[in-house]
């Protein structure tokens, strides 16, 4: 894992939804990593696992059976965000667990008041502790997903090489459009990430050309691999920055880490 000591200079914490409705694009493996990259060069990071499946909190480790406060009791009880946090193994990276419960927040959010905007509140003052705050959303754009992306400013779109991932980006687009119409005029697509690029096939690359041509610099230069580390390593409940470090995967992650610090930060960040 990198051992750099950077002095960040982000003025306050950006919120980030990683958010796809189609499942099994990378979501929640580039929301790990990408929030384990950060941490390691000094940024304070808040993952916040909001999709039921809880597969953010397993990957790093985290028995979710004996948490007590999660994403589930912020959004539905009003339990403060301090309070459902936790250290990992990562210094500098915490996360906030996601609860059996939180499958069934969905329609316990839909006669709520206020109910697009727990999130919103919960966060009011994670800006001071935290320099990111990564939230892992479901697959699927229902409540859950609208907290997050009315919560944040941007959003990050993992895209699997294949023709039929397009259709979902479109839908997913024009979600954001309305939520950012409707709830959160401050909200943007950051970029999308390809994932599971695979070179020697050529649907990839023709995909990775075709959404290259429609959203320019919205794509972020690195493309991640299937690699099997990364399948791997949440199933040892840990990063593949920390499973394999020199593995591509966790290359890859690694240079993302380092766009997203670019376009954030306007400075270019080499990791070792």
């Amino acid at each position: 894992m990198p051992d750099l000591n950077i002095t960040p200079n982000v003025a306050q914490g950006k919120v980030f939804a990683v958010a796809n409705q189609k499942g099994g694009v990378g979501k929640t493996t580039t929301a790990i990593n990408l929030s384990t990259a950060l941490a390691a060069v000094g940024r304070r990071v808040l993952l916040f696992d909001l999709d039921p499946q809880g597969n953010a909190s397993t990957g790093l480790g985290i028995d979710r059976t004996s948490i007590e406060l999660g994403s589930y009791e912020i959004l539905i009880d009003g339990a403060g965000l301090h309070d459902a946090t936790l250290e990992t193994e990562i210094p500098g990276l915490f996360l906030v667990s996601a609860t059996a419960d939180l499958s069934g927040a969905e329609l316990e959010l839909v006669n709520a008041n206020d109910r697009e905007y727990r999130l919103t509140k919960a966060f009011e003052d994670c800006g001071r502790k935290y320099d990111y705050v990564v939230i892992d959303c479901p697959p699927a754009l229902g409540l859950l997903t609208l907290n997050a992306l009315v919560a944040a400013q941007g959003v990050l779109v993992p895209l699997q090489c294949e023709y039929l991932a397009l259709e979902g980006l479109s839908q997913l687009v024009r979600t954001v459009d309305r939520v950012r119409d409707t709830f959160n005029s401050n909200l943007k697509l950051q970029g999308i990430v390809l994932t599971m690029y695979d070179g020697r096939n050529k649907l990839s690359t023709l995909v990775a050309e075709d959404v290259r041509s429609y959203f320019g610099e919205l794509v972020y230069n690195t493309k991640i691999p299937r690699n099997v580390r990364v399948s791997e390593a949440p199933s040892h409940g840990r990063p593949v920055l920390i499973y394999d470090h020199q593995c591509v995967g966790a290359q890859a992650y690694i240079q993302l880490a380092s766009e997203v610090l670019k376009r954030e930060e306007g400075e270019k960040y080499e990791f070792t």
